[in-house]
């Protein structure tokens, strides 16, 4: 979405929201609430919500670019996006008022937003998992990618997918089964 975002710019509208793959995978039962548990409870995703609200706080752009730094530690580096190191890191990375940022991490007020944007997303659009696009038609899709297209085919690829996933609700899944390895030489 990285260069998707930075070649369309204003033409693409990205509402980044909560959608906890901890509040998916409970064994807890449907009455156990992820953003009801206390502060001390451990949680990858809880804590780096927190981190995602702290930034958030600081601006819309301030939070576009600590999401695109999480998502690198994350994803390219295979840091532990639960982290508080990884999370000072990644705002450090986006220019964050680091002192603002660390007080802000301790503020709980923001979780019952998490709990919100889930069962939206859940009741509303069905989403089971992330990232589900919620496209302005009211169509929803779920995509995963193994990594993000090379920066040269991210906005064709988008088209492509905006293109199937909004416009033809008829396609309900695209899954390409994997690849057998191949024999030793």
């Amino acid at each position: 979405m990285h260069h998707v975002k930075a070649e369309l710019g204003d033409a693409l509208k990205v509402n980044w929201r909560f959608f906890p793959l901890d509040q998916v995978n409970s064994t807890e039962g449907p009455e156990w609430k992820l953003w009801e548990q206390p502060a001390k409870y451990r949680s990858r995703g809880r804590a780096a919500f927190l981190a995602a609200i702290a930034a958030r706080k600081q601006g819309e752009e301030a939070f576009a670019r600590f999401h695109f730094a999480l998502l690198q530690a994350k994803h390219a580096s295979s840091e532990d996006h639960g982290e508080r190191s990884v999370h000072l890191k990644a705002a450090r990375e986006a220019r964050l008022d680091m002192d603002v940022f660390e007080r802000d991490l301790e503020d709980q007020a923001g979780m019952p937003q998490i709990g919100v944007d889930y069962e939206e997303a859940r009741d509303r659009y069905g989403a089971f998992g992330t990232p589900t696009f919620v496209f302005p038609n009211g169509e929803a899709a779920y995509l995963k990618i193994h990594a993000e297209a090379p920066a040269e085919e991210a906005v064709p690829f988008f088209r492509e997918f905006v293109r199937t996933a909004a416009h033809r609700p008829h396609i309900s899944e695209i899954k390409r089964p994997p690849k057998p390895d191949p024999a030793p030489a």
